[in-house]
């Protein structure tokens, strides 16, 4: 009797740990059915997943610009042409130096010389000129006061130069026709800074004097278109 409850017993045992066994497997076979799956599921979802709208890696291109050099004096040779109002055009020639107080404002002294034709009257005519050989030199001196607009310009891709828009009036004087007059300048320029101490320059300047050496006293207009080229030092 004690025989066969021992034996019930055991097979009851038995039973319960296949049972448990059982359990395991499936569970296992489960995970591994689930697992693969699911990564399946996480790789589609970040192949998937749509690229950034905005890249923060940017890359940045090198640009190589010409700056003023950290000297403040500019000097610069010019030629080019004048107008000297009732006695035509000629050639002017003359020197500017200036001294730049800050990044916008500079002064500058300036002369040129130049050589005035005949009035329309003198070669119609035919009679005796108004003024002397030496009386035709045309010579302005003057002081101003300018202010720069700074710029930039591009010649190709990763080149750049520095530029100045500018403006500037100031007074001085005029030696024409045996006498010396009391000159107005008013003008504006373009300067591009070719390197760090060289820069080419493009000006307009209107010299305004009275004048009464065809007649009655006026106010006339003296303009000057000149080329130059500036050294920074």
């Amino acid at each position: 009797m004690e025989t066969r409850r021992h034996s019930v017993f055991l097979s009851k045992l038995l039973g319960i740990r296949q049972q448990w066994i059982g359990c395991v497997m499936l569970c296992a076979g489960i995970s591994l059915t689930i697992a693969p799956a699911a990564h399946a599921q996480q790789v589609g979802a970040a192949q998937n997943t749509p690229p950034p709208i905005i890249d923060p890696n940017v890359q940045r291109r090198t640009v190589d610009e010409s700056d003023i050099d950290s000297e403040n004096f500019e000097i610069t040779p010019f030629a080019g042409f004048q107008t000297i109002e009732d006695f035509g055009n000629d050639v002017v020639y003359g020197v500017r130096l200036g001294y730049h107080v800050s990044e916008s404002f500079f002064v500058e002294a300036a002369y040129g010389a130049a050589t005035a034709g005949t009035t329309s009257f003198e070669e119609l005519s035919g009679g005796a000129p108004f003024l002397t050989d030496e009386e035709r030199d045309f010579v302005v001196y003057d002081l101003s006061l300018g202010y720069n607009f700074n710029g930039e310009i591009f010649f190709a891709d990763g080149v750049a130069f520095n530029t100045d828009f500018y403006v500037l009036a100031g007074g001085g004087g005029t030696d024409f026709g045996g006498d010396e007059r009391f000159t107005l300048t008013l003008g504006a320029g373009y300067r591009v800074l070719l390197t760090d101490y060289l820069s080419l320059r493009l000006d307009v300047r209107d010299h305004i004097f009275n004048s009464d050496l065809i007649g009655e006293e006026k106010s006339t207009h003296n303009m000057a278109y000149t080329l130059g080229v500036s050294v920074f030092f």
